[in-house]
């Protein structure tokens, strides 16, 4: 039940029909008494900068999710922003203080690299490589930089990005080895998809699957349905794989705790999901 007490966390991108977060907040929020809903917004790029500081005078507005096409974008209408979002470049939460400054931080990165730990992935002296340079792809490469990787190799089509992420990347981790500008798979432990290559039928792969080792962790980022074309052929291959909507349960818990709430962990999230594709 809406009340005028209902306190409000914006859900914000474009397009919004993929999101799966209100099916997960909004269901456990109802379980635990919470008196708050999150509510999709689809909002175009132009509209965006003006948008946000607005969405934040109302009263009543606890925080905002922040997804595609805008987390990057946003860090350029915030007052602070957390070290994670710096290395990243991006930001997928805001929050106003209560000295009214907005100030942002990224989880994307976490909730990547806490799934594939529970699944058994080992990082120290691995290599990585992550296709896709944009907010998701930046924040992923930097939490994955942070577990002692040994090697991460860096693809986006726009060139520049990855350029930009690697120069991010050396600052924070002087002696992980980072190289940009290929795609190929081959020799690699993990690999991730950070493009939104695999959200419409007919989509290209991101990369040859077919050079992909068998033994390699894949994961993927796309949740507008639970597997995807790409992870389908990682998994006839034999791999161990992530699918999108893992990351959002292992991240969920961080969220609610930069919103103020009590934290859970991902499996009471899950017992009371109602996630549709």
């Amino acid at each position: 039940m809406i009340t005028g007490r209902t306190s409000l966390i914006a859900h914000i991108g474009f397009p919004t029909e993929s999101f799966k977060a209100p099916m997960i907040y909004n269901p456990y929020f109802e379980q635990q008494g919470i008196d708050t809903i999150v509510v999709p917004m689809g909002c175009t790029t132009d509209a965006f900068p003006a948008f946000l500081p607005a969405l934040f005078s109302l009263t009543n507005m606890r925080g905002a999710l922040i997804t595609m096409p805008h987390k990057v974008s946003v860090m350029a209408l915030l007052d602070d922003i957390s070290i994670a979002g710096r290395i990243a470049g991006a930001c997928n939460a805001v929050k106003r203080r209560a000295d009214g400054a907005l100030v942002g931080d990224m989880f994307d990165g976490a909730g990547f690299v806490r799934g594939l730990a529970r699944k058994g992935c080992i990082f120290d002296g691995r290599r990585a490589l992550v296709v896709g340079s944009g907010g998701v792809g930046s924040a992923i490469a930097a939490s994955l930089a942070a577990t002692g990787l040994a090697e991460i190799a860096l693809f986006d089509v726009n060139t520049a990005a990855s350029e930009a992420l690697a120069t991010r990347l050396k600052v924070h981790h002087p002696t992980l080895r980072v190289g940009i500008g290929r795609n190929d798979p081959d020799g690699f432990d993990i690999i991730v998809n950070a493009t939104p290559l695999g959200m419409k039928a007919g989509d290209p792969m991101p990369m040859d699957v077919t050079r992909i080792s068998p033994r390699a962790f894949v994961g993927e980022v796309v949740m507008k349905q639970e597997t995807t074309a790409f992870l389908d052929a990682a998994i006839r291959r034999g791999c161990t794989v992530q699918v999108g909507i893992d990351m959002l349960f292992e991240m969920i818990p961080a969220y609610l705790e930069f919103f103020g709430f009590p934290t859970t962990t991902p499996d009471a999230l899950r017992a009371v999901a109602t996630i549709q594709y």
